[in-house]
């Protein structure tokens, strides 16, 4: 099995809720657009971990739905939707409705409700930054930095935190903090994002420097599915800034 498996659990979920045909099309879209996504990571981290395949499988689904909204909402920020015909009208209640069924997802996947509610709030924390993204024209390592730490850092410690209650790595879930650091710099470079590269050539090469940090950190705790994550950054964020 790989991060394909988590994926088919998602698409079981939304099948559960009997929606309207159009309605699982709009959804399916936005499921189809957020993927790959953290699908292999969320596996990996599920098997080293010791879950079992059924609490991975639904863990995994319930926070790929949660990604998927965020991926959306980000999508629409940034007029990027372009899978729905009118993303303005289309695209709040499929947020809405996934966010909702992860949270469902979730609650049903043996996540004690004290570590749903900490997770929650870790995201919506790590909402918070876009408001600045949105706003931004003229973009600086620090402020850069500021939406990174959010957007990304907090996501992903969040997300670990969700998957990895109750098992031996539990402890370990601030690990996502860095690893969401180094996988957002990597990102925006291999896409060549505007909020990277308008960015002076001193800021960029102090972001660089930062995200290299950050995998040194991440590479600290030994464990595979971070350095499995990592193999795929690695090649992308440069020893000097492009």
């Amino acid at each position: 099995m790989s991060g394909g498996a988590i994926y088919q659990e998602a698409l079981r979920v939304l099948r559960r809720q009997k929606l309207p045909e159009v309605a699982e099309r709009d959804v399916m879209a936005a499921l189809e657009a957020a993927q790959p996504g953290p699908l292999a990571l969320l596996y990996e981290a599920g098997v080293e971990a010791g879950l079992p395949r059924q609490a991975l499988l639904s863990r995994g689904a319930g926070i790929f739905l949660s990604f998927a909204a965020g991926n959306l909402a980000d999508d629409l920020c940034d007029g990027e939707c372009g899978y729905f015909a009118e993303p303005a009208r289309v695209g709040p209640y499929v947020q809405f409705l996934l966010q909702n069924l992860a949270w469902s997802t979730l609650a049903q996947a043996e996540v004690p409700g004290t570590v749903l509610a900490e997770a929650a709030r870790g995201l919506a924390s790590a909402a918070g930054p876009q408001a600045l993204e949105v706003r931004t024209r003229a973009w600086t390592a620090p402020l850069f930095q500021q939406v990174a730490e959010g957007l990304a850092g907090q996501q992903w410690a969040s997300y670990l935190l969700l998957l990895w209650v109750g098992t031996r790595l539990e402890e370990r879930a601030s690990t996502g903090h860095e690893l969401g650091i180094a996988a957002h710099v990597a990102e925006d470079i291999r896409s060549r994002d505007p909020r990277f590269f308008s960015m002076p050539e001193a800021d960029q090469r102090h972001v660089v420097r930062w995200a290299r940090e950050a995998v040194v950190n991440v590479r600290r705790q030994g464990l595979r599915c971070m350095d499995s994550a990592l193999r795929r950054i690695d090649p992308i964020l440069p020893e000097e800034a492009p």
